[in-house]
């Protein structure tokens, strides 16, 4: 391990800004956003500032024509979008998101599609509605509503075959795919995810020309699936789940790691065998009730793994690669 930072958190994002790398850390329990910036003198990580709220579960940064702006998710008292303000040197308040279809924000996904840029919340609230909310160059405005009243606790924001596609999951039916219409500017159901019954979230990588789905289940067993579009999907892989509420999938250089968190075992690593065309067991890590892993790469030197913690510490891992040709 290379660091532990002392307090619990939920969601971890790495993003790049004014050409350098950052982290925004989202804090339950103390409401924050904190921003972590690489100190290339020190060479570790170093506060920059932070966004005080009172239930922050999401902090999701997008950067539009060099323009930082972080949208804030919380369970109480709304939930708002920041821009910052590179001449006062702090985070402004610009814009309240509406809380009558966004009532418990679980996830936030950003994304761009031609020259335009969405995010989209998953609203795990029975009265909630998952909303996406499009960019028209002074503010984010609700571009659409979907699948409401379904308790969504995750959407994954997927290219295949150059369309964009999201992928909700949800407390109370399979997942669903969602394809982008561009006749009509908006996104309409496709298909479910066969045979996925309670699935918390779904993660996506990528090998060479195809796509694998990772999908995270709290008892059972965690999936990897191949998917071909639609409907179309090949059991790949199956991983016993205990407590299981994020896997992750990671690639690193030339490397593809999954992650599967657990609240009540160790983490798993593992590591991507290109000839058996899956997964193998290669690390466990012992992290308290983890959320979310984000890899962070400073100038291609140095990488590291974000490991959230709902229950403990927040975990910074150096990723190291020994050369045991010696």
């Amino acid at each position: 391990m290379y660091k532990s930072l002392p307090y619990q958190s939920l969601s971890v994002d790495t993003f790049t800004y004014m050409n350098d790398e950052y982290v925004v850390i989202a804090q339950p329990f103390t409401g924050k956003c904190v921003f972590l910036e690489w100190d290339h003198v020190e060479m570790s990580f170093r506060n920059y500032d932070n966004i005080t709220g009172t239930s922050t579960v999401v902090c999701k940064p997008i950067v539009i024509e060099k323009q930082l702006y972080v949208i804030v998710a919380q369970l109480f008292g709304g939930s708002h979008i920041y821009k910052r303000d590179i001449f006062a040197n702090k985070f402004i308040k610009i814009q309240d998101i509406e809380v009558i279809k966004i009532r418990k924000p679980n996830d936030i996904e950003t994304f761009r599609i031609e020259d335009n840029w969405y995010f989209v919340v998953a609203d795990s609230s029975k009265a909630g509605c998952t909303t996406i909310y499009k960019w028209n160059g002074n503010g984010f405005y609700s571009h659409q509503s979907v699948h409401m009243w379904y308790r969504d606790t995750d959407v994954e924001y997927v290219e295949i075959a150059n369309k964009p596609h999201l992928i909700l999951s949800s407390s109370s039916q399979r997942p669903i795919i969602y394809q982008w219409n561009k006749k009509y500017n908006n996104f309409s159901k496709q298909a479910e995810i066969p045979d996925t019954e309670d699935v918390y979230a779904v993660k996506h990588f990528s090998n060479k020309e195809d796509v694998y789905l990772c999908l995270t289940r709290f008892i059972g067993d965690s999936r990897v699936i191949k998917w071909e579009g639609g409907a179309v999907i090949t059991d790949i892989q199956r991983m016993p789940s205990r407590g299981s509420m994020v896997f992750q999938p990671l690639q690193i250089g030339d490397h593809k790691y999954a992650i599967l968190g657990s609240d009540y075992s160790f983490t798993q690593v593992f590591h991507w065998d290109n000839e058996k065309g899956k997964f193998v067991k290669f690390q466990e890590l012992n992290i308290q009730a983890p959320r979310s892993f984000t890899h962070v790469s400073i100038e291609k030197k140095h990488s590291f793994l974000f490991a959230s913690s709902f229950k403990g510490s927040t975990q910074i891992y150096e990723h190291v690669i020994i050369d045991l040709s010696a």
